[in-house]
């Protein structure tokens, strides 16, 4: 009769028919409504919203900037926590934590412009980008009209074109390779350095922006023992370009990016003189600071 009574005890005591059990799954349900209820009534933060918006347009390839910037400066893609302060990102991104100082007319300084993104959209992906790309274009604009002022101040009018990027990343200088180059040769003419210190003073201006040099050919094969090919030869005139900016007008080499893309985007057509010319060119381009760069 022991035995029986105890295996009863036992049996009571299990888990499984345990009154209290179903209150707490009830408890639990409540809880949860409530959690769920809270979150419905409550408002997205537009600004969180928005830095995450942009964060993902460029992790995405939206815009040209997602992993794919040079050098250790901040980018966009790398997440949200580089993105505490959009205000102080929008004045520091692509200048990599300095400030522009320009104080003559008609210089862009993006300390005087309220650099921020308008707050109030309507939470949408799509409308995040549309307003940086707004902003984007709106800078460069800016930056276009102060690299003009200054190609007129400098007297570079005969010598550099000036472009827009499509996607409003960048201003662009672009020089003849006549101008700078012997034919197969990547050194500087001596009668070109004072036109290329000339451009490297107007650079000097946007101290802490991203400034990428690009050499290009035509696609005339080289006869040249010194180069392999026209990678070879694009890539040592904008090497030599970059140094040359560096070491007399004092840019930061960390802010001084160069390649070569030998014959592989031209601008014209090969088959022609006048359109080999053409293709052959060094191109500098000046970073925004919407840019990802």
């Amino acid at each position: 009769m022991k035995i029986l009574a105890r295996k009863k005890r036992e049996e009571a005591s299990s888990g499984g028919n345990a009154p209290w059990l179903n209150t707490f799954a009830d408890l639990m349900n409540l809880l949860l409504c409530f959690f769920v209820m809270l979150f419905a009534m409550s408002e997205v933060d537009a600004e969180k919203f928005q830095e995450l918006a942009i964060s993902m347009s460029n992790s995405i390839g939206i815009f040209d900037g997602g992993g794919k910037s040079f050098g250790d400066g901040p980018l966009i893609s790398s997440g949200m926590t580089q993105l505490n302060n959009l205000d102080q990102y929008t004045i520091n991104m692509g200048k990599q934590g300095h400030e522009t100082k320009i104080e003559n007319e008609g210089e862009y300084d993006p300390t005087t412009k309220e650099n921020t993104i308008d707050s109030e959209f309507d939470g949408s992906l799509s409308q995040a980008f549309e307003i940086m790309q707004d902003k984007m274009e709106e800078v460069s604009g800016e930056m276009y009209g102060s690299v003009e002022a200054l190609t007129e101040e400098y007297n570079l009018g005969d010598y550099v074109e000036l472009s827009i990027d499509p996607e409003f990343r960048y201003v662009q200088l672009s020089m003849k390779g006549s101008i700078l180059f012997e034919s197969g040769k990547a050194d500087i003419i001596d009668d070109a350095k004072p036109i290329l210190a000339k451009i490297g003073d107007l650079l000097a201006n946007f101290e802490g922006y991203i400034i990428e040099i690009i050499g290009h050919t035509d696609n005339v094969p080289m006869t040249s023992p010194t180069f392999k090919d026209n990678n070879w030869l694009s890539s040592a005139r904008a090497l030599n370009a970059a140094d040359f900016l560096i070491n007399n007008n004092k840019l930061d080499p960390q802010n001084v990016k160069y390649s070569g893309r030998g014959e592989y985007e031209p601008i014209a057509d090969n088959n022609t003189s006048a359109g080999r010319a053409k293709n052959r060119r060094i191109e500098i381009r000046i970073f925004n600071e919407y840019s990802g760069r």
